[in-house]
């Protein structure tokens, strides 16, 4: 069972996932990790969607996101702990090694 992290816990683990995104950075909006992604076009952010889904699954643990043509905003958090926890940071680590 994951837990929900704690403010200092969820800001070195926002810090961290920020150096890895760059200059696009991941923000806490509403209590959940949020990013906005942009791509080449609908198909590239419709596939993009595809291989998230698939570690999402392998994951257990399962986005909010919507997409409008070349755009998909996705919001991370942990419905079981009412909170984002660790699980939020692994698909969003996940979400960074295969963008745009």
């Amino acid at each position: 069972m994951t837990s929900r992290l704690n403010e200092q816990e969820l800001q070195a683990a926002l810090a961290e996932l920020n150096e890895i995104a760059g200059d696009d950075c991941w923000l806490i909006i509403d209590g959940k990790l949020n990013k906005t992604f942009t791509f080449k076009s609908f198909i590239r952010a419709f596939g993009w969607m595809s291989q998230i889904a698939i570690w999402a699954e392998k994951l257990k643990h399962h986005p909010e996101w919507f997409n409008v043509y070349n755009k998909v905003e996705v919001n991370l958090v942990t419905h079981d702990v009412n909170g984002i926890s660790g699980l939020d940071f692994d698909l969003a680590k996940k979400m960074e090694m295969f963008k745009p």
